[in-house]
């Protein structure tokens, strides 16, 4: 009977949790804000190989956690960019409150609309759909040599160099690792 309550107790939980997942999942979002574990975080920079002084760009930020890893751990300078207004102001404090204004900085804007040109590295925590979404600016915008790492969905149409297994809190990730080559001059 106690596990039956408990099981019941957690499948509540679990569907307030997807309630309050869908409600801010609106049509300018491309994947609900579910926070990367830290040692996901930790594997994807170092899967990416992100040195310092290197440029990280994380699409669709959530709380920061990915630019702040990769200013502190990293020593690299960061952009997140992220939709969500109350989680952009409580990275940009959180930034601050860690002294990190001079090498991370969050953008609030549709991740679809930004200038990847000067990115060393690219970190995604998306759908399978929304990365396909985003595969044009991808290659429109990154230079050969350019690292992209997705948690969990792949790129469609890109065969990743290397992916990265990776078990924490209990679930297996899959860490898909990308490096852009040379561009056709039909690209360019």
């Amino acid at each position: 009977m106690r596990v039956r309550s408990l099981s019941t107790a957690l499948l509540a939980a679990l569907a307030a949790e997807a309630v309050l997942c869908a409600q801010q999942f609106n049509k300018d979002s491309l994947a609900p804000y579910i926070p990367s574990p830290q040692e996901v975080v930790e594997r994807m920079l170092s899967a990416a190989r992100v040195q310092p002084g290197d440029l990280v760009y994380d699409l669709g930020s959530g709380d920061g956690r990915i630019i702040i890893t990769a200013a502190e751990k990293f020593h690299a300078r960061a952009v997140g960019v992220e939709l969500r207004a109350d989680l952009c102001k409580e990275t940009r404090a959180r930034i601050k409150e860690l002294g990190l204004q001079d090498r991370v900085k969050v953008i609030h804007g549709n991740l679809l609309k930004v200038n990847l040109s000067d990115a060393d590295v690219v970190t995604l925590y998306l759908l399978t759909s929304s990365n396909e979404l985003l595969r044009p600016n991808l290659e429109k915008y990154l230079k050969p040599g350019a690292r992209v790492v997705s948690n969990d969905f792949e790129i469609k149409g890109w065969t990743p160099s290397g992916i990265v297994p990776i078990t924490a809190g209990g679930l297996l990730h899959y860490i898909y690792v990308y490096e852009i080559g040379p561009k056709d001059e039909e690209q360019r």
